[in-house]
């Protein structure tokens, strides 16, 4: 199993049916995946929560017009079976800049934009818009 993938498809399938709120297992990738999220307004919020001895992350999801998700896609790239990596100079253009790629780096998990100003590259893990 992908945890990258299952948390993408979670998200998916929580707008679709117009949930607020999102419960999932913890991980740090996960919980870097919301903060980025976050930071470029694609959710509300984000917390870690303990629940019967099990770490949860809730994520509050965004809506504008009360039924249509700010999150209108997320699409893993890199898979487990085939890494997708990308120098600074060739990173992905998402819906021609409307969108972010979320990537890892050797500084840690960025956008696509945040590796540009730094001169950097890495694993592209997911595309949202």
């Amino acid at each position: 199993m992908d945890p990258i993938a299952d948390f993408l498809t979670r998200i998916r399938n929580a707008t679709l049916v117009k949930h607020k709120v999102l419960t999932i297992s913890h991980s740090k990738i996960k919980q870097e995946i919301s903060r980025i999220l976050l930071e470029n307004g694609y959710i509300i919020g984000y917390k870690v929560e303990k629940i019967n001895n099990k770490k949860k992350l809730k994520v509050a999801l965004k809506y504008y017009k009360k039924d249509i998700s700010v999150i209108q896609g997320a699409i893993r790239v890199s898979k487990p079976g085939l890494r997708r990596y990308s120098k600074y100079k060739k990173l992905p253009r998402v819906l021609n800049g409307l969108g972010i790629a979320i990537m890892t780096t050797s500084i840690g998990i960025i956008t696509d934009k945040v590796a540009k100003e730094k001169r950097i590259g890495g694993e592209v893990i997911c595309h949202i818009h």
